[in-house]
């Protein structure tokens, strides 16, 4: 069975989970040997999503994973939220981050000018439309993107308001920023059994919270 197969029978299985949960599949995919379920809030909700809902959502997908084992071999289980910087991987991802300000790498057959940022004002089933920060070497102050020119995208988080003019920039902090992470439960370790079974992983195993 090959990995889209799997991926199709894990979204069969928990979408009704995280639907009872009155959450949103934002993401599904494998990182190596992890699985990553990615949920949120449904769009347009007022609050993200808090560690609370996902460590409830990992025990029931982990136990609904006990029951069925849709996935051979060894892999981890990671329940984790899409964070601050989101990555943008398929149109309804795009789609839902109208109005936001994104940062795209393109392939390099898209040529030269491969990084683009500015705020995302479109986006269909085949492309976006991205109004840049910096007009273009064409001259054009909006350039609408393929998807399938796209390496990576992704939200970009504003930190806060613009200073006000001739206010005193606040201290900067000591050290590099970081982008707070995304939530994630501990990750659960399952094993290719004829009955799958599962145990928390401990710090040493991927998926426990950082």
């Amino acid at each position: 069975m090959g990995e889209s197969s799997n991926l199709k029978r894990v979204q069969s299985l928990i979408a009704p989970i995280i639907s009872d949960l009155k959450l949103d599949l934002y993401d599904l995919e494998f990182r190596g040997s992890t699985l990553r379920v990615t949920v949120d809030t449904p769009p347009g909700s007022p609050g993200g999503i808090d560690l609370e809902a996902i460590a409830l959502a990992t025990r029931l997908i982990g136990r609904e994973f006990d029951h069925h084992d849709p996935i051979p071999g060894h892999y981890t289980l990671e329940i984790t939220s899409p964070g601050l910087e989101r990555t943008l991987r398929t149109p309804a991802h795009f789609q839902r981050e109208l109005g936001k300000t994104v940062a795209l790498r393109l392939r390099e057959s898209a040529g030269d000018d491969r990084r683009l940022q500015g705020t995302l004002v479109a986006a269909d089933e085949q492309g976006a439309t991205i109004r840049l920060e910096t007009v273009g070497a064409d001259g054009l102050e909006e350039r609408t993107v393929a998807y399938s020119v796209i390496d990576r995208a992704r939200t970009v988080f504003s930190w806060g308001p613009a200073p006000k003019p001739g206010a005193k920039p606040p201290a900067k902090p000591k050290g590099p920023a970081k982008t707070p992470p995304a939530k994630t439960a501990p990750g659960r370790v399952k094993k290719s059994t004829t009955k799958s079974t599962a145990s928390k992983s401990t710090a040493s195993k991927k998926g426990d919270v950082r």
